[in-house]
């Protein structure tokens, strides 16, 4: 019995170092590394931005300061390819308007270290990429304070555009951080209005003697016509919007002038809208002009036949883009489903079984 007791008794010291050195070791010491490294990341992150409000990052930046926890902060992330050799324009101009967007944010009262601008390049970080599966550019997406990235953390850019206002709204509804967009002055339009106020002033001081020309019918007709062009065609909503002017596929190099989807456009596909629109008419008038004059009946049935061949050609074509836009064209009862119509005071309630319709 004496034995036991003093083997207890020799471990004694053993256990009061032990103890001792639980008690000297500083608590949480994970924590508080944890708390350094974020610290650090944050000063990073700020010493980046008082020098650029748009912060250029690599693979290995991006793994670190985006990806990597610790992080109490949200990243907006352009991937891009900016350089000459990739022919990127909408690249470019979605750049020019993530700029203005951030420089809007970093110059503000309301800037702190809650949010960060920043964007990858293709050619500095073509493993970020691949990492996220990403084969379009410019793509938009928000990388939030906690938890990994949603679906509505990416910028639906085909079908709102990249205008900063589209891309503040978006910003606002992801991180609740408030951005007024200030644009740098611009002064191309005061400049053409003024040329084309001088330019009309000129030409009626220099047909003072003869103003006969302002009760043109057929002037006063081109210019309604012009402004008709321009606002079925989506120049408003591309004024609104701000989409890209094309779409190039960086994996085959090809170049999509038409959107795929009824609810967005190309820049370049109102233009076409235009020239169709503007060829349809032509024929048409042509046509009137064949049915409604006096001349030689020979002349007469070459322009009914050039004013009907311009109708029935872009009228075609027009009719083939609106299919590809709004795919089940022509559409039938049997492709609507049925539709049923519940008739209130003030309005009509529309349902259906798969397609959404209007009565």
């Amino acid at each position: 019995m004496a034995s036991v007791w003093a083997k207890s008794f020799a471990h004694l010291p053993v256990l009061s170092v032990f103890f001792f050195l639980l008690l000297c070791l500083p608590p949480g010491g994970g924590q508080k590394k944890k708390e350094n490294l974020l610290s650090e990341k944050v000063d990073q992150m700020m010493e980046w931005s008082s020098r650029r409000s748009v912060v250029r990052m690599n693979g290995d930046k991006f793994r670190r300061f985006v990806k990597a926890p610790p992080r109490n902060y949200s990243v907006i992330v352009m991937f891009t390819a900016l350089q000459p050799q990739r022919q990127c324009s909408v690249c470019r101009q979605a750049n020019e308007e993530y700029q203005v967007l951030a420089n809007s944010w970093r110059y503000s009262s309301a800037f702190s270290n809650k949010l960060f601008f920043t964007v990858v390049d293709y050619d500095e970080g073509a493993d970020v990429f691949q990492q996220l599966n990403m084969n379009s550019a410019p793509t938009f997406m928000h990388f939030p304070a906690k938890g990994k990235p949603k679906r509505a953390d990416t910028f639906d850019l085909q079908r709102i555009g990249f205008a900063s206002e589209q891309l503040a709204k978006w910003i606002a509804d992801r991180t609740d951080v408030q951005i007024r967009v200030f644009r740098p002055p611009n002064y191309s339009g005061t400049i053409a209005l003024a040329l084309l106020v001088s330019l009309v002033g000129g030409l009626l001081y220099l047909r003072r003697n003869n103003l006969e020309f302002i009760y043109n019918k057929t002037g006063w007709a081109m210019a309604a016509l012009c402004v008709v062009f321009a606002m079925t065609s989506g120049q408003m909503w591309n004024h609104i919007r701000g989409p890209p002017y094309a779409h190039k596929n960086p994996q085959n190099g090809q170049v999509s002038y038409i959107h795929g989807s009824s609810q967005a456009q190309f820049v370049a596909e109102s233009h076409i809208i235009l020239l169709l629109n503007a060829a349809i008419t032509m024929g048409m008038v042509l046509l009137n002009e064949a049915a409604t004059s006096k001349g030689d009946v020979g002349k007469r049935r070459i322009i009914c036949l050039v004013g009907l061949g311009l109708v029935v050609f872009f009228f075609s074509f027009l009719l083939s883009i609106f299919r590809s836009k709004y795919h089940g064209y022509p559409y039938s009862p049997q492709s609507l489903g049925p539709i049923h119509c519940h008739w209130s005071s003030s309005k009509v309630i529309t349902a259906q079984h798969q397609n959404t319709s209007s009565c």
